[in-house]
């Protein structure tokens, strides 16, 4: 969707210090030069990670040069602190840097290749491979000083360890994008789901960042100020982007392109990272029309990389958020129906729809009732494309507690509904009553993210970055 720029995704800046024992220096001249020279690796790979910032605080060697590399590292205000053992160093070099910053800590330890080389090493070179050594004088030093624990072990260019450090930095950018963010809840809640109501203070407590409560009225106004040749323009976005259905009226297609333009100002004006949303409204007023009329905007927002999702759905909208920063999309979505024959679970939902993990172009299909809503207007239809998909939900405990609940399946073809929704039909390799049990039971809300690619991994990392428990639902097939 080039035509959809993504906004307010901010690079992860994940911090670099690599160290060794100063005391080998002196002792093997040509130790040093070949331990900066695999910092140096490391750190290009850091950087080609993609959406990276990295800030290099250089090579430690002893406790002086780890107190100075902590207050660097801390006013950087990193997401992630990369430890880098490139041999034997003591625990009194790292310790301070990860009890300075507010950042989690990735100890990582590469040696330069797969193996020594027995018949010719000596003493230096073999210390080049000893990062191992300090990693249990590490995990002791960290557990008894209350710091959280995590490394990577392998060699410089092995690809099974790198994609482990890659997993944690994009925990770490999430877990970053949560504690700045800032999360609108606009109107009220559904009246009686009673799983959706969320305290607002958990989750700043829990995941960090800000809750901005929204009157219906602060749409209003916004949209009350949207020009004709502004309505003209969103129009002509919505037909390069979708495929205009013949079931859409112009006056509701207009309409829905007007609350778009006041739902983006609404965004920058208070400078939201996602969004949650419902208003019940009644007999065709102005804010019963502004409720349903949102669907169109909220999916464009979520497409650019700031969810939306309907029924005051806050934590799913938080959840939506965790899965587009993984780059796996996050489509606001329920269950549907079971399907027996095919052993699969049908599901999805009307309204925001992230429109990257379409199985084709999307369709705006008109559609005169909302089941279960008041108004009327358009809504995205599409199908979830083939192939890997995790399902994830945010849900809380009886104590307060969020939990992240995830389950991984596969997207198959077969008949869909065609009724204005986005659906899928997911196969979990296992009955789809049974799934539907154990999914149930997890502690989800009813409503949850769906994204492609299986992620459970991912989602495991983030959750021991929050602190918080992590679920997945996995059924023998």
């Amino acid at each position: 969707m080039d035509v959809l720029p993504r906004v307010g995704v901010r690079p992860t800046r994940v911090g670099l210090v690599a160290g060794g024992l100063g005391a080998y220096w002196p002792q093997f001249p040509d130790l040093l030069p070949q331990l900066r020279g695999s910092a140096d690796r490391v750190a290009g790979r850091l950087r080609g990670m993609g959406d990276v910032e990295l800030v290099d605080v250089g090579f430690i060697s002893d406790e002086r040069d780890g107190a100075a590399a902590a207050e660097r590292l801390r006013a950087a205000g990193c997401d992630l602190i990369v430890g880098f053992l490139t041999t034997y160093m003591t625990a009194s070099m790292l310790v301070p840097v990860a009890r300075a910053s507010d950042a989690p800590v990735l100890l990582i330890n590469l040696q330069p290749t797969e193996r020594m080389d027995h018949e010719t090493f000596d003493t230096g070179a073999w210390l080049a491979y000893c990062g191992a050594c300090p990693l249990p004088e590490m995990a002791n030093s960290f557990e008894r000083a209350g710091i959280g624990f995590r490394s990577v072990s392998g060699y410089l260019e092995d690809e099974r360890a790198w994609a482990r450090i890659a997993r944690w930095v994009r925990a770490a950018g999430i877990r970053g994008a949560l504690r700045r963010g800032r999360h609108g809840l606009l109107g009220h809640l559904y009246p009686g789901m009673l799983d959706v109501s969320t305290d607002l203070t958990s989750v700043t407590t829990q995941l960090g960042g800000h809750v901005e409560v929204l009157e219906i009225d602060d749409l209003r106004v916004r949209v009350e100020k949207v020009t004709d040749a502004e309505v003209a323009d969103r129009v002509a976005l919505a037909h390069e982007v979708f495929t205009v259905d013949s079931s859409v009226n112009a006056d509701d297609l207009a309409w829905g392109a007007t609350v778009s333009v006041g739902l983006d100002r609404l965004v920058a004006d208070f400078e939201l990272d996602s969004l949650a949303y419902y208003h019940r409204g009644l007999a065709g007023e102005q804010h019963e029309r502004l409720g349903a009329g949102m669907i169109l905007g909220a999916s464009l927002l979520t497409a650019r990389g700031l969810p939306a999702a309907g029924e005051y759905e806050l934590r799913n909208s938080l959840a939506m958020l965790i899965m587009d920063r993984l780059a796996a999309g996050g489509s606001f979505t329920e269950l549907q129906a079971l399907n027996f024959t095919d052993g699969v679970v049908e599901m999805g939902h009307d309204g925001p729809a992230h429109l990257a993990i379409s199985a084709r172009r999307p369709l705006l299909r008109g559609l005169g009732v909302y089941h279960g809503k008041r108004g009327w207007g358009v809504s995205v239809e599409f199908d979830v494309a083939p192939g890997p998909v995790t399902t994830f939900g945010l849900g809380q405990r009886r104590d307060g507690r969020f939990v992240m609940v995830a389950a991984e399946g596969e997207v198959v073809p077969g008949p869909l509904l065609r009724i204005g929704n986005t659906t899928s039909r997911v196969d979990f390799g296992a009955d789809p009553g049974e799934w539907v049990d154990a999914w149930s039971a997890s502690g989800v809300n009813h409503h949850w993210a769906l994204g492609t690619g299986h992620r459970a991994a991912d989602l495991s990392a983030l959750a021991e970055l929050l602190d918080l428990e992590f679920r997945e639902v996995r059924l023998p097939g």
